[in-house]
């Protein structure tokens, strides 16, 4: 019995596994229940078996690329807790850039196209698991922020550090078969330098809000005793 259930959970695995790489190669749409137990090594009788079908697994195949590229990458970039928010902040966007530009993530693509062509199938499971990623960030921005900023531009700050993070894995995309060769190509191939760029810049924005900040209720409180 035990080696039945061992077996089970390998073909589980390999389902899983292959459905993630073939949802991001091609989409819910045009992927096939026949591509996939193909690729995992499996009978087409085992996706009904494990899953129940193709939406069940789609919805699983993105959890499961999803957690494993968080387990890869985990998202405190390997801050410690107790360290400055700003700090902190940066091993967050330091991981993230790390986690969507791993050419082993699926998670990212299979939510790329599902956002390119939707089937709605993934609102929940994805706002299930990002949700929490949430909400570390938007406090951590906060934080770095200091009191006196809306909540606009807390949200404003928390939306461009995602979309520093996410627009180079595009526009790599778009140029995929750029050489390297032209000089007004957008193409970031030094991920790890472009990290510490996206660092550098973020934070730099977000003390330049901070200071605005502190001078507009300064300047206020000024106006407030003179009248």
């Amino acid at each position: 019995m035990k080696v039945l259930r061992q077996d089970a959970a390998r073909t589980r695995k390999s389902l899983l596994t292959a459905a993630s790489e073939v949802f991001a190669e091609k989409g819910y749409r045009d992927a096939t229940i026949a591509d996939i137990s193909e690729r995992a090594g499996a009978n087409v009788a085992a996706i009904s078996y494990h899953f129940g079908g193709k939406e069940a697994l789609y919805g699983e195949a993105w959890r499961y690329a999803f957690r494993e590229s968080i387990k890869t990458h985990p998202p405190d970039g390997g801050v410690d807790e107790s360290a400055p928010a700003e700090q902190r902040l940066a091993g967050q966007m330091v991981a993230l850039l790390r986690r969507i530009n791993d050419n082993r993530n699926r998670e990212f693509w299979i939510s790329f196209k599902e956002m390119a062509n939707p089937t709605g199938l993934l609102d929940e499971v994805m706002e299930e698991e990002i949700k929490p990623l949430r909400r570390r960030t938007l406090p951590l921005v906060r934080e770095v922020l200091g009191p006196g900023n809306l909540e606009k531009e807390v949200r404003f700050c928390a939306t461009s550090i995602v979309g520093l993070c996410v627009i180079p894995t595009l526009i790599n995309m778009v140029e995929k078969r750029h050489d390297g060769s032209d000089n007004e190509s957008l193409r970031v191939d030094d991920i790890e330098g472009y990290a510490k760029h996206v660092v550098t810049f973020a934070l730099a924005g977000m003390r330049a809000i901070r200071n605005n900040s502190k001078e507009n209720m300064s300047t206020h409180q000024r106006g407030s005793h003179e009248e």
